[in-house]
């Protein structure tokens, strides 16, 4: 159930790569050998890539997790949104450039901004629903108007049961949900009962991995677990050379993935 989220900050390197934006490739493919045999996924942020002028890197870094772990799916984090063209645009980013298996995706605009992306063929499209930030309450939490004057959907629980019917028309589709909020993590998880669910927010965002795996998983419905930080930076303080950080990074990946597993019921 783990996903390693790859969001490198070059401030945050060890040793004499510290600062140096030049490494970023060199410190995600040491996470990426010491963390491959424990995660279903790989999840690189494109803006830590992009802000750095590094995306050549993030180039390479796609074919490195290729070449050296070709069974596990990698997960662009982008938040595109947007129609037509632009979105044909971004989705020939994602799936020719970068490779990737999947991307994240804003439904604000609707399903036209989505479409241009279900033209690939077996790329998992991953729509926020319920995101982990407490802002996210501002828009996901606003309940709609329901028939004859009632009290209709929350935003969050309208776009869970839209991604479960009538748009997952090639069954590509699945959703964000934050793990700071497990009661919505059970509330998707009922709404949209096999759809995979991408749950960041454990680790250094405070999200709790028993709650979140008791809340969202079930044997017909995957739960896609990120953590970013807390698996990167485990061991980037002082002098550390890669085998350092990078055996570091295992034994923090390890262990969240060990209370992930010890979480998910049994029988």
């Amino acid at each position: 159930m783990l996903c390693v989220g790859l969001d490198p900050e070059p401030s945050k390197f060890p040793g004499a790569w510290q600062g140096d934006p030049s490494r970023i490739f060199d410190f995600c493919a040491a996470i990426v050998d010491a963390t491959k045999d424990l995660v279903c996924a790989f999840k690189p942020q494109i803006a830590y890539f992009a802000a750095q002028r590094a995306e050549d890197q993030l180039e390479r870094l796609m074919a490195h997790i290729r070449a050296v772990a070709p069974q596990v799916p990698v997960i662009l984090d982008a938040k595109r949104g947007d129609i037509g063209a632009t979105a044909e645009q971004y989705a020939r980013e994602a799936f020719e450039r970068y490779r990737a298996d999947a991307v994240t995706l804003s439904p604000f605009m609707g399903l036209d901004s989505i479409e241009p992306y279900m033209k690939w063929a077996g790329k998992g499209l991953i729509l926020l629903c319920r995101t982990s930030n407490p802002g996210g309450s501002d828009l996901q939490a606003q309940r709609l108007a329901g028939a004859d004057g009632q009290p209709g959907s929350l935003l969050y629980e309208h776009i869970a049961r839209l991604a479960a019917g009538d748009w997952n028309r090639g069954g590509q589709l699945a959703l964000v949900v934050g793990a700071t909020f497990p009661a919505e993590v059970a509330r998707v998880r009922e709404l949209a009962p096999t759809l995979p669910l991408l749950i960041p927010g454990i680790g250094a965002q405070g999200g709790d991995a028993e709650a979140t795996v008791r809340a969202g998983w079930r044997p017909e419905g995957p739960i896609v677990v990120s953590s970013s930080r807390a698996v990167l930076y485990a061991g980037t303080q002082g002098e550390q050379g890669p085998a350092r950080f990078a055996g570091a990074a295992r034994h923090a990946a390890l262990t969240a993935r060990e209370q992930l597993q010890q979480a998910r019921p049994r029988g």
